[in-house]
């Protein structure tokens, strides 16, 4: 039975924090409204919401943090994925070097890596750490081990790299495997680095050869010269909201109607079965678009 909100909106995807810790101090980072470190829920745990998401017909699980990487137990977790339902990563990419082959062999589908600066001082400058050769090492280990495609995603921060979007162009381009995420900054809190990306978008616009229009979101993927390239804008985006597919679950157990709002969440810690299954249930009731 697939589950569909009061709008008519299905859910097919699972985003589950599984961590709030972090290897980096990203001078933008909003750790998805987890102010501070909590009881991580157990992979036991994991694999329940996961057999009741399958049930559902719960399609994908993207599985981020904090750093995700940093679970010792990463690998069984990704292991309890059930049969037909496709699994990824979103890490910062740090220790993805040495897990990519093992997390290929666990039944990883594919991983997202957070890069938001090719050039060493301005990577230093935003993360907090001089760590961007482990990364495109990690980069290079992903993609040996087939964890394709990956998707690097790009937080664009005005004044500090929105001088390098060229750069991951060359980056990308003619890697079929590689596609470049341009993601809008979150304006909270009067954050300092937010961008418009209207000009990038049009720009982007005017000179590909091809534009697709992806289910997920309804975003734009613009395909030139060899690269692909997705501009990911969620704020003040009917458009986003309208086609969000998703639920997501804290690193704490919070199961979450919607990203953007802390007014929601059910605890789900310690529910198993028939109880779990009705939690989801009342989630997906309480879902609708934050954006109308």
């Amino acid at each position: 039975m697939i589950l569909r909100d009061p709008f008519n909106r299905p859910v097919s995807n699972l985003r589950i924090s599984l961590t709030p810790k972090c290897n980096l101090s990203c001078i933008y980072c909003h750790r998805e409204g987890e102010k501070s470190p909590k009881e991580q829920i157990s992979s036991g745990e994991i694999a329940e919401i996961l057999r009741v998401a399958a049930k559902f017909e719960i399609r994908s699980v993207k599985f981020t943090g904090g750093e995700p990487l940093l679970r010792s137990d990463l690998l069984d977790i990704v292991r309890s994925v059930p049969a037909g339902m496709e699994s990824s990563i979103t890490t910062n990419g740090i220790l993805l070097a040495d897990l990519a082959t093992e997390l290929k062999k666990a039944g990883l589908r594919r991983v997202n890596v957070s890069l938001d600066s090719l050039n060493p001082d301005t990577y230093k400058k935003i993360s907090g750490m001089d760590r961007l050769r482990d990364v495109l090492v990690g980069i290079d280990a992903a993609l040996d081990a087939g964890l394709t495609p990956i998707k690097l995603n790009m937080v664009v921060l005005d004044g500090v790299n929105d001088n390098e979007i060229e750069d991951f162009l060359a980056y990308v381009r003619g890697n079929r495997n590689l596609v470049l995420q341009l993601i809008e900054l979150m304006h909270f809190n009067d954050c300092t680095y937010h961008g418009d990306l209207n000009v990038v978008e049009d720009s982007l616009a005017l000179r590909s050869k091809q534009i697709i229009t992806r289910r997920m979101h309804h975003r734009k993927k613009y395909c030139l010269d060899g690269a692909e390239v997705e501009v990911v804008r969620p704020l003040h985006n009917t458009e986003f909201c309208a086609f969000c597919n998703r639920l997501r679950v804290t690193s704490d157990g919070k199961l979450k109607p919607c990203l953007l709002r802390t007014d929601n969440h059910i605890d789900i810690r310690n529910k198993a079965g028939a109880e779990l299954e009705a939690l989801f249930q009342k989630a997906v009731s309480l879902r609708e678009p934050f954006y109308k």
